[in-house]
């Protein structure tokens, strides 16, 4: 009994971390400081031993070339799912067991990321990995509202389905997300112009002509227009011809 309770005193509640596959993590040990020793292990495995002087000692597993040690806490970057499992900091001869957690968040929309107004689609948010108490819910580009569920159906595709769309994950304290884009074709929308078309009769017309003869009036008169011009650049160039023979010949003569 005397056993028991001196393995109780050197043994100190842990603490569940969630971490996202590719991310990072940061695993407090249970206290701030240590005089004598300080060490990490994952399972087995021991990763860092850091003594009274402050001289570490790293272990020869995988996961110490993507680790350090800050502190007193364990701070882990791009994490693995091989990474998940019992993590024990030993502070002192005083032993705090940790879980880790590891997840992979996969969005995903179909039939497809670019979609066309008043077509449907089904946007799905997959967790996995060990992600036992974790809620998992949809934000929209143009709400703050989150859905209740990891899978969202959108009957018709509208305007504001335009635009980065959100899966967040939220483990106890923890929140991770994902982002997913989605586009909306022809989704600019004439909202309050109306084009009006006036059908012009003989009555409504000058001197009483149909819209058809204006018209050609006036594809004459441009056609007129565009003949005398042509006609007073002809003049011109013909004009500054003349002169410059006139010019060479005077040149001949003397």
């Amino acid at each position: 009994q005397n056993v028991l309770v001196l393995l109780g005193a050197l043994s100190a509640a842990g603490e569940d971390f969630f971490a996202k596959v590719g991310g990072k993590v940061t695993l407090k040990c249970g206290v701030s400081s240590y005089r004598r020793s300080l060490q990490w292990h994952h399972g087995y495995d021991l990763l860092y031993s850091v003594d009274q002087r402050g001289f570490t000692r790293k272990g020869s597993a995988e996961l110490v070339w993507r680790s350090v040690v800050r502190q007193t806490n364990l701070e882990i970057s791009s994490v693995r799912e091989t990474d998940a499992g019992r993590f024990t900091c030993l502070a002192d001869g005083t032993r705090h067991n940790h879980s880790l957690s590891v997840f992979s968040v996969l969005v995903s929309v179909k039939p497809s990321d670019v979609l066309e107004l008043n077509d449907e689609a089904t946007l799905q948010c997959e967790v996995k990995g060990q992600h036992h108490g974790c809620e998992v819910k949809w934000r929209s580009p143009n709400t703050y509202s989150l859905t209740n569920t990891s899978t969202v159906q959108l009957k018709p595709v509208k305007t504001s389905h335009n635009g980065p769309w959100l899966c967040i994950v939220t483990c106890g304290s923890n929140t991770f997300s994902e982002r997913l884009a989605i586009t909306v074709q022809g989704n600019t929308q004439l909202l309050g112009m109306k084009t009006l078309v006036h059908i012009c009769v003989a009555n409504d017309c000058p001197l009483g002509l149909s819209c058809w003869m204006w018209f050609a009036i006036g594809v004459c008169c441009q056609f007129g227009m565009l003949l005398i011009v042509c006609v007073i650049v002809l003049c011109k160039c013909m004009r500054r011809r003349r002169v410059c023979e006139e010019r060479r010949s005077s040149n001949i003569y003397v």
